[in-house]
């Protein structure tokens, strides 16, 4: 047996206890260690080669195993409350949350032991304290069951995320085409495509945030610009401005959903770098791109 292969049976051991309440040790007239052989008792049960080491019967040991769960969850939800303090601002709300809102809550989020995690739902729960109706039970649903590398798609992609008033959406702006005229019905193929390959995001995070309804699966096209009319896209503490210079320009993105919008609001990313100078390169032959900083 390696070294690796101990410890991650001490770390499967230390698992099992923790959840269990109690250690599982090497059964002492075990002489398998392999599953897939087939050995059996004289009542017909499959002879394990470890067994949970205990002097109480199996019913106790299942209360055990409940109070753990009950205590971990009592657990994480006094930590998430007491976080959703932390980021609570000192102002006057409009009016208390919805009570089925809060039993919903506290359900949905009393599984999650994650640090990282926790803070998505405290502050959800410090939002829908300031403005009740912010986040809906889909959005709760949705964090209940993101993963960590879920979470960490939505943190990358949300520095890239650009907010358009017009529409009140959430977007990621892929790139731009001339509309074509009836002499050029082949310029939609010349599109102009930001090369996203240069951010902290990849087409993996995109699939993954689309699997999860967070971004609609196609692209969506803006409505078509004329010369000298502008497409503005918020950012943290910063404004970007398009103002075409021809006419007939059709700009590409990929657009959050509701729950997208939702969950977005609860990580602040300023506008990444890269992205920011990628925008201003690649759109400067047929836009006039200006960044302003905003408070």
């Amino acid at each position: 047996m390696t070294v690796k292969t101990a410890q991650a049976r001490v770390n499967l051991a230390n698992i099992i206890e923790n959840q269990l309440g109690y250690s599982i040790h090497k059964s002492p007239s075990a002489r398998i260690n392999n599953l897939d052989s087939d050995s059996y008792s004289s009542q017909g049960q499959q002879q394990l080669p470890y067994k949970i080491k205990a002097d109480v019967g199996l019913l106790e040991r299942a209360h055990t195993r409940q109070e753990i769960q009950f205590i971990k969850r009592q657990e994480n939800i006094e930590t998430i409350m007491a976080m959703a303090m932390g980021f609570c601002p000192d102002v006057t709300g409009r009016h208390q949350p919805d009570s089925d809102w809060i039993e919903r809550f506290i359900s949905l989020c009393e599984d999650t032991a994650n640090t990282s995690m926790q803070k998505l739902w405290a502050k959800i729960l410090a939002g829908e304290t300031v403005s009740p109706g912010t986040f809906s039970i889909k959005s709760l649903q949705t964090l209940k069951h993101m993963t960590q590398r879920e979470a960490d798609a939505l943190q990358r992609c949300t520095s890239l995320c650009g907010f358009n008033e017009k529409d009140n959406s959430n977007l990621i702006l892929l790139g731009f085409y001339k509309k074509p005229s009836l002499f050029d019905l082949l310029r939609k193929g010349n599109k102009v495509s930001l090369n996203l390959g240069k951010t902290p995001i990849s087409f993996p995070d995109i699939l993954t945030l689309m699997d999860i309804n967070l971004l609609y699966r196609k692209e969506i096209e803006s409505a078509v610009l004329k010369a000298g009319q502008e497409f503005n896209l918020s950012f943290m503490h910063q404004r970007l401005t398009l103002k075409a210079k021809s006419n007939d320009l059709v700009l590409s993105y990929y657009k959050f959903t509701q729950t997208g919008d939702e969950l977005r609001k609860l990580i602040a990313s300023p506008v990444n770098k890269a992205y920011k100078q990628i925008v201003s390169t690649s759109l400067e032959e047929e836009f006039e791109t200006s960044w302003q900083v905003t408070k």
